[in-house]
């Protein structure tokens, strides 16, 4: 991963969920919690996306701001919200430009292939849009509660 803590986030603008588009100039002046996962409705990504869901009113009494990004359309992101109620934005990087500027897009190893994918990491950008927090490689259990105590520690 090349970027670091204390650095400038890098901006972006994503079609997310719901058919808005969001771009992170916009949010500032308000934590972000960015969190990168590899493809909706699986096992470990699902888990994620409901602890966050979960965990949303917390955030929200913060005034922090979820966003998931992975590398599907917005109309699967549409169905995966829908078939799991999710509560948390979600960003379509389609083209990949997000998860290669945050350095996400990694090459990966599975059954003896190597393939291109997202490495699940979460980015913690504080209001003035610098990198508070970087949780590389996520383990899913328990990673939204140490986001959530990372967010009120700001």
């Amino acid at each position: 991963m090349s970027l670091e803590e204390g650095q400038t986030a890098p901006d972006f603008t994503l079609p997310v969920s719901g058919g808005d588009t969001l771009a992170l100039k916009d949010l500032k002046g308000k934590p972000v919690v960015l969190y990168f996962y590899p493809k909706d409705d699986t096992p470990g990504c699902t888990t994620e996306a409901k602890d966050f869901t979960d965990r949303r009113d917390e955030f929200d009494a913060l005034g922090a701001t979820v966003i998931g990004v992975s590398r599907d359309t917005v109309a699967k992101h549409d169905k995966f919200t829908a078939k799991h109620d999710l509560k948390v934005i979600l960003g379509a990087d389609e083209d990949g430009h997000v998860t290669e500027a945050y350095g996400v897009w990694v090459e990966k190893r599975m059954y003896g292939k190597t393939y291109m994918g997202i490495q699940r990491a979460t980015f913690l950008i504080d209001g003035n849009g610098v990198i508070s927090r970087i949780w590389p490689k996520v383990k899913v259990k328990g990673h939204a509660d140490e986001v959530l105590d990372a967010v009120r520690a700001l």
